[in-house]
């Protein structure tokens, strides 16, 4: 049986649709550009296309898209998923979004966290964590700029090209 594809939502100069297995060339891709040259992505190695099918299974259920410039390509994507898999935490889901180096400091960043709080409230969220290295300057100052709070700090719990580093937590709480 055949899904009729839903309909992409524009945010000119971007439009966005649902991640898909479509997307693994070019979200792998971006994510893997990240894993090799930088600390924001946690992995050490590039992931393999097969580990796309796991980020589909790991945001199932929750809001996730890609972005994609004039031209049609993916300018980034983003997505929610489970921040605990106990009914308790049901309401709290971890958000993740990664854009091509070229489409940084240009506001889609900020589209795509509004696709993520808008998937989010409708889904009946309460709570957005991020989850950032603590060398990922800008990304702790575009969360904070954007609603975040810091609401906790893990201490040199990671190693990457051998460097440590902590993980900060920010949170946004969607529900008053």
């Amino acid at each position: 049986m055949n899904t009729p594809t839903p309909a992409l939502e524009s945010t000119a100069p971007y439009t966005f649709a649902p991640l898909s297995p479509a997307d693994r060339e070019p979200v792998l891709a971006i994510f893997n550009h990240y894993i090799t040259n930088s600390m924001a992505a946690y992995a050490e190695q590039p992931l393999p296309p097969e580990a796309f099918d796991g980020v589909l299974k790991m945001c199932a259920g929750y809001p996730a898209v890609t972005a994609r410039d004039a031209a049609g390509q993916v300018a980034g994507f983003a997505m929610l998923r489970a921040f605990h898999p106990l009914p308790t935490f049901s309401g709290t889901a971890e958000i993740t979004y990664f854009l091509q180096p070229e489409a940084t400091g240009q506001g889609l960043g900020r589209l795509l966290l509004d696709q993520m709080i808008q998937g989010a409230r409708e889904k009946g969220l309460r709570t957005l964590l991020a989850s950032i290295s603590s060398v990922n300057e800008g990304s702790i100052r575009f969360h904070l700029r954007n609603g975040f709070e810091e609401c906790g700090r893990l201490r040199r719990v990671g190693v990457k090209q051998g460097r440590e580093f902590d993980i900060i937590y920010c949170q946004l709480l969607l529900t008053p």
